[in-house]
């Protein structure tokens, strides 16, 4: 988001705590296997000895209670999750022990509309784990580009130690995502785990972002860094679902984000407007523990659209330092943006931000921020 450089006084007054629930764990089941291999056949029986060729031919095949592992290789191919498992019987796709599975772009046709190299649509209790994915690119406006796009209604998803980079747009009005999670419908239980993801070209969008309705997730121990937009994103109000369209009752702590601007991004220019966490319009989340440093603004909780709030929010024990702007802020940046309300900032170390000088301070307070608590914060003045 584009912010505006001033300070509005605000009230400080009641805290309202959120109930926040933890997602159920994906626990797995004890039905089969089947083995990948860029060495396989997809006529083979899918065994350790007789692996299949493609991830396309696993997942067809990966019905509740499978578990497909990946041997190490590359497989320039889409990852579509093709059925649901059970709360009992989850379905699993992961590389086999600690070897390498890439799941690459780069050698793909240019995408020229909505294209993920890993897609779950309307499936339920499904895990990705330990893959590879990268190396998907586009000069296309239009098209836009994703690492992990999990969509629709489905529930009980984990994503979980994967290591997406070099997802990225170079159109100057482009999108790009490196986990995205867009509930259209009604989705829950989203676990977005030990992950890493890096150096992504995102256009107007963000690295990790939950958009729509999605009621309860955990997004945690992840490392955000090196990308051209905001780190976490949390969003809600942009008419991604028809009813309940926030993102809500969850949980961001224990993940390192740093080094996310949008400096030299063709859609933002030379404005530092970048959050290592964002909430625009989410509700009743905890963001704890998390470690945020060297991007444009460190945390952000507001809503971008007039009339709507982030609420609930707990920023509580984080380490936020050497951002461009500033540390923590609330509020909207200009009249006609919405606000933040009924939201806690407490026991965060907040030290050496507005690097650039550019009047942001630790803690900043625009428009609509109002019935918030600011207590038992320990802050250190940068050089402005």
């Amino acid at each position: 988001m584009k912010v505006k450089m001033f300070w509005v006084l605000v009230p400080l007054v009641i805290l309202v705590t959120g109930y926040i629930l933890y997602p159920h764990d994906v626990t797995h089941g004890s039905g089969k296997e089947i083995y990948v291999s860029p060495d396989g056949d997809d006529e083979n029986s899918g065994t350790q000895s007789q692996p299949l060729r493609t991830l396309q031919q696993a997942s067809k095949q990966a019905t509740a209670g499978t578990t497909v592992l990946v041997r190490e290789g590359v497989y320039p191919e889409e990852l579509q999750v093709k059925h649901s498992g059970t709360a009992a019987k989850p379905i699993t796709f992961k590389n086999y022990k600690d070897e390498k599975a890439v799941i690459s772009g780069k050698n793909r046709k240019e995408p020229q509309e909505e294209t993920a190299l890993v897609q779950v649509v309307n499936q339920d209790y499904v895990t990705i784990q330990g893959f590879t994915i990268e190396d998907l690119s586009t000069s296309v406006a239009d098209a836009t580009v994703m690492g992990i796009y999990v969509t629709g209604t489905s529930h009980h998803i984990q994503i979980k130690g994967n290591h997406v980079r070099r997802i990225e747009t170079t159109a100057e009005d482009g999108n790009a995502h490196g986990i995205a999670v867009y509930g259209t419908d009604e989705m829950k239980d989203i676990q977005i785990l030990d992950n890493t993801v890096e150096k992504l070209k995102l256009g107007f969008s963000e690295a990790l972002v939950l958009n729509g309705n999605i009621d309860g997730f955990v997004i945690a121990n992840n490392t955000v860094r090196d990308n051209d937009n905001i780190g976490i994103d949390l969003i809600g109000h942009e008419g991604t679902a028809t009813k309940n369209d926030y993102v809500r009752n969850g949980i961001v702590e224990n993940n390192t984000v740093y080094n996310n601007s949008s400096y030299g991004n063709p859609s933002y220019g030379e404005d530092y407007s970048a959050g290592g966490i964002y909430v625009d319009g989410g509700r009743e989340i905890a963001i704890r523990k998390n470690k945020v440093y060297q991007n444009d603004l460190g945390i952000e909780a507001t809503s971008e659209h007039q009339g709507k709030y982030a609420e609930e929010i707990r920023i509580t024990e984080n380490e936020v330092y050497d951002n461009a702007f500033t540390g923590i802020s609330i509020g909207g940046y200009d009249d006609q943006r919405g606000g933040t309300k009924n939201s806690t900032i407490s026991h965060n170390n907040i030290h050496h931000n507005d690097t650039k000088g550019l009047e942001g301070g630790q803690l900043l307070f625009q428009y609509h921020a109002t019935d918030n608590q600011i207590e038992h914060n320990r802050l250190t003045a940068s050089d402005s």
